[in-house]
């Protein structure tokens, strides 16, 4: 996914799981001295006499748009405390967080902090794109594989970051799949796209309106406001237009935002978003009168209502206090490739070790079989549509299947 604007709020870092908010889900708080201990595990896993391993979680944990970090983190925690208490392991695992509140500019930092800990040997994350372009370099120097259960950017896998792996589609997949069901399955003859100016908006705005092109569709586009609140001008620009369906490739923080000036505006065409955008706070945010008829586009599968995942839902809400919500399940697949190659090499295991190891992954996650390709992507991706349902997000299908492909 991503990168965002800077916010006003300082670094935090946890390094505790009792330390933090959760908004997942449906954004409910976490009961304080809930069932997981500071290793992210139970207390009673934890042996004394075993080497501690850490797997670090670099993303938003505070900020605007943190509840998409915090479900990433809460997937982490559940795959570590799951992991510990099978009993099994030669060494005890621990979670190591570091926020980057999804701003480009404080990926550096946030990353050094995971990597001068010489017991993070594998790190989930970072969450957001331009984090993830701004630390690469850094991951790649400490020999420290990365795993982003998010981070859709294309050329993330391109730009020589050698210890860079992600487990869901990049918006070459996304952006293509997004503009097929506009053109395809809303039948949109000219669609309004909008970025936020972010890597992670520009990146799929780009390939949307590629795409857009490609199926005939006309294409008009411009880029959301900064540092601003007022997306009244943006607004009767997509109304004017004519267009008859308008994608925002953004963050939810302020596509609520946008979403209650196109209401207000008077736009009766359909508003589509991507990933970052498909949160409950997006509703809350907008209200639901603004955020009604909204649909998303995410490489992403919700454990929502869907029984074959009814054990992992279970889990993450006993542990969490709050449904799983956008990539916790990702995020959990992530946090499990990376304790799959920590227990192929053993309690001594080195930060190349587990490097080395992620070329020959196979593991069936919950989302999806993870295999990565030579350049860090994962080999077979799907794009699903959601729309806004009440107060909920829910499913409407893969987008192969809506369009009839």
């Amino acid at each position: 996914m991503r990168s965002t604007k800077l916010i006003k709020v300082g670094t935090l870092v946890a390094v505790s799981a009792l330390a933090l908010t959760a908004c997942a889900g449906k954004s409910k708080t976490p009961a304080a001295g809930g069932p997981t201990s500071a290793a992210g595990g139970s207390t009673s896993s934890a042996a004394s006499d075993k080497p501690v391993i850490e797997i670090g979680v670099q993303g938003p944990l505070s900020g605007d748009n943190q509840a998409l970090g915090i479900n990433i983190d809460w997937g982490v925690k559940l795959a570590i405390q799951q992991a510990n208490d099978k009993g099994d392991l030669p060494f005890t695992l621990k979670v190591k967080e570091s926020d980057d509140q999804g701003d480009q500019a404080k990926g550096p930092d946030a990353a050094r902090l995971l990597i001068q800990d010489t017991k993070v040997l594998g790190v989930v994350g970072p969450a957001f794109s331009g984090p993830t372009a701004a630390s690469g370099k850094l991951y790649t120097d400490a020999n420290l594989a990365t795993v982003s259960p998010s981070a859709t950017r294309p050329s993330l896998t391109t730009s020589g970051f050698k210890s860079f792996f992600r487990v869901v589609a990049n918006d070459s997949v996304q952006g293509p799949a997004a503009a097929d069901y506009l053109a395809k399955s809303l039948k949109a003859k000219k669609v309004f796209v909008i970025d936020d100016k972010t890597q992670y908006g520009t990146g799929l705005a780009s390939a949307i309106k590629d795409q857009l092109t490609k199926d005939g569709v006309e294409v008009v586009s411009d880029s959301a406001p900064q540092k601003t609140s007022d997306y009244a001008p943006l607004a009767s620009k997509v109304v004017s237009s004519g267009a008859t369906a308008m994608y925002y490739a953004g963050y939810y923080a302020d596509g609520g935002i946008f979403a209650k000036a196109l209401k207000a505006a008077g736009f009766t065409g359909t508003p589509v978003t991507g990933d970052g955008s498909k949160d409950p706070n997006f509703i809350t945010t907008a209200g639901a009168d603004a955020a009604k008829g909204w649909q998303f586009t995410c490489p992403c599968l919700d454990a929502g209502k869907d029984a074959k995942f009814a054990d992992f839902a279970t889990a993450y809400k006993k542990l969490s206090n709050a449904e799983p919500g956008t990539y916790s399940i990702e995020g959990y697949d992530a946090a499990n490739v990376i304790i799959s190659v920590l227990k192929a090499k053993g309690a001594s295991a080195t930060r190349q070790d587990v490097l080395t190891g992620m070329a020959s992954v196979d593991y069936q996650g919950l989302s999806k079989q993870i295999k990565f390709t030579p350049t860090g992507e994962v080999a077979g991706t799907s794009i699903y549509v959601y729309k806004v349902d009440g107060s909920d997000i829910s499913l409407i299908g893969d987008v192969a299947k809506l369009i009839g492909g």
